[in-house]
């Protein structure tokens, strides 16, 4: 009984990325349709499901190396693969082959912000990402898509933005750029409630206008870590040179 227990434990997180890994391959599907809409729209799905399947995994303490793994391809296809297509069918193909080159470097920085992220997730990126998440970067751009669409415009100007957001987001991705993360934050193990409050307030907000929503989320994240960043350098700078006003000080009185 508690071998197939734990087996169905095993399932669900697994269960929980295969649908995210499904929604990827949709927006591909829907990309080659030309449904750049609903291909947006199941790029955000499957970040959904993306984050659902680790807050399982590590509620039911079903935490695996294999699942860790099936979770880094699922996340190649649906995050790298599908949104990369998406630019590229979108707004690059114009460019011939300087725009498939711009998506390929989209998805080989995704790809290694993977594998860096798998060799330090104990380490250095247990309570803040270094570099930007991958599903984060794919949002960007299906959030982008979606704006656009809600604006109507039928100008060429996506052409020239999309672009310069795709070496921005790759960039960022291989960075050591610090970025936020709701894994170990106290507010939602503390005050479960109010988190729950919180997430409800947010769905709500997202559901009024949710093309506008999405887009202004995305790129606040986007916008977070640089800042976040320079902050933080900044900070240190200060406290290394009031450390050495101290030790000029505590010198000056020896003498």
């Amino acid at each position: 009984m508690k071998k197939k227990k734990m087996r169905g434990i095993y399932l669900l997180p697994n269960l929980l990325t295969s649908m995210s890994l499904m929604s990827g391959f949709y927006a591909i599907i829907s990309t080659i349709n030309r449904q750049f809409v609903y291909a947006s729209i199941a790029i955000f799905v499957s970040c959904v499901f993306d984050m659902l399947d680790g807050k399982v995994a590590r509620l039911t303490r079903s935490i695996s190396r294999f699942g860790v793994e099936y979770d880094s391809l699922s996340d190649l296809v649906a995050f790298g693969v599908a949104p990369a297509l998406l630019a590229y069918m979108w707004a690059l193909k114009g460019y011939g082959r300087f725009g498939w080159l711009a998506t390929f470097l989209y998805v080989a920085c995704g790809a290694l912000r993977l594998a860096r992220f798998n060799i330090q997730v104990d380490t250095v990126q247990k309570k803040q990402f270094l570099g930007l998440p991958i599903p984060a970067a794919a949002a960007t751009i299906a959030g982008s898509v979606l704006f656009y669409s809600w604006l109507g415009y039928s100008s060429q100007l996506k052409t020239f933005l999309m672009p310069v957001l795709i070496y921005i987001l790759a960039f960022l991705m291989v960075s050591n750029v610090r970025y936020f993360s709701t894994k170990e934050l106290s507010f939602f193990k503390v005050r479960p409630f109010r988190s729950t409050l919180a997430a409800i307030l947010f769905l709500f907000i997202i559901f009024i206008e949710p093309e506008v929503t999405l887009f202004i989320a995305t790129s606040l994240y986007l916008i977070s870590g640089p800042v976040y960043t320079l902050l933080r350098r900044k900070r240190i700078i200060l406290e290394n040179v009031s450390h050495s006003k101290e030790n000029l000080k505590e010198h000056d009185g020896r003498l």
